[in-house]
């Protein structure tokens, strides 16, 4: 038996998947016209679903090493106690997406769980390769900490979470803040991460429900990393798959879907992270393809799998 989407996540792409059943996808390098493509519809993902009304943001900045301004939003639910906080980096694999695309998801987080976010504009490749995604990724880390106090923030339970290259972004300053000393994380929450810049063999399985393409990663990981992608000198901190010891890390919460291209990567970090007495849970969802949670979010694996979000933020 083949793998296949799932019944409802298959009824819920179906529109989409006529639309884009006419349209030619964007060539290998093409980053302008997946923004072009992709951005409206994360927008339009991330408004389908009601954004709740108990939640209010403030925005925030903090400085990078360069002297950049880093803006971050917080994401706080009205009357909720202090206590723990989590850095939130969005997907669009290192290429496309902002922070207000994503005040939707994020608000949900924060109003269902009651944990309060801070969702980071971390600069996107090519205009920004590698390492300045990360390094503004590790300033709102050390900001968040230095905030604690006034923010209401327990500084031993900040965790950070992501999708997709947010995942991926989410593991990194996990492994850069192990490197440096700190700042603490306390869980590192990494939803479908693109962790892998040497997955480019399509799987023939996988190919033909791939929302998020082989050909897209095979223009993402270049942008972020330039000429060193799929070579030998990517360090962990860049693609976090390229970790070899991973003693010590936070405990994680991973979670992907069986017909996504991250799907091996994944299971391969999960597996890794246990190896070296990382406390790990880890869940792959049948039928799911990327992005599976946005787009089929009245499906029954995708309310499951923010559930089970939802009780992982509330244990930081």
């Amino acid at each position: 038996m083949a793998l296949s989407l799932d019944p409802e996540i298959a009824e819920a792409l179906a529109p989409m998947a006529g639309a884009m059943a006419d349209a030619t996808p964007p060539a290998v390098g093409d980053i302008a016209a997946r923004r072009a493509m992709w951005e409206p519809i994360i927008g339009a993902a991330g408004t389908a679903q009601p954004i709740p009304a108990d939640v209010k943001t403030h925005e925030h900045y903090a400085t990078a090493d360069d002297g950049t301004q880093i803006r971050m939003r917080w994401y706080v639910k009205h009357g909720a106690e202090h206590g723990p906080a989590v850095l939130f980096f969005h997907g669009g694999g290192y290429i496309f997406g902002h922070i207000d695309l994503f005040d939707g998801p994020v608000s949900r987080y924060v109003s269902f769980s009651g944990v309060p976010m801070l969702s980071v504009e971390y600069r996107r490749a090519p205009e920004h390769p590698f390492p300045t995604p990360l390094q503004d990724a590790y300033t709102a880390l050390r900001w968040l900490h230095e905030h604690a106090a006034e923010l209401g923030v327990d500084p031993d339970r900040i965790g950070v979470m992501g999708d997709s290259a947010g995942g991926g972004i989410a593991a990194a300053v996990s492994i850069l803040a192990r490197e440096r000393g700190g700042p603490k994380i306390a869980r590192q929450i990494l939803i479908m991460p693109m962790l892998d810049d040497r997955t480019t063999t399509p799987d023939p399985h996988i190919a033909p429900y791939a929302l998020w393409s082989y050909d897209d990663s095979l223009t993402a990981w270049p942008a972020l990393l330039g000429e060193a992608a799929d070579g030998p000198d990517v360090p962990p901190t860049a693609a976090p798959a390229r970790l070899e010891d991973a003693t010590g890390l936070p405990p994680a919460y991973i979670e992907v879907g069986q017909i996504d291209v991250f799907r091996d990567e994944d299971t391969a970090y999960a597996t890794k992270l246990s190896r070296a007495g990382v406390p790990v849970e880890f869940h792959l969802h049948p039928g799911a393809p990327h992005e599976f949670d946005s787009i089929a979010f009245t499906s029954d694996v995708a309310r499951r799998a923010i559930a089970d979000r939802i009780r992982v933020l509330k244990s930081i």
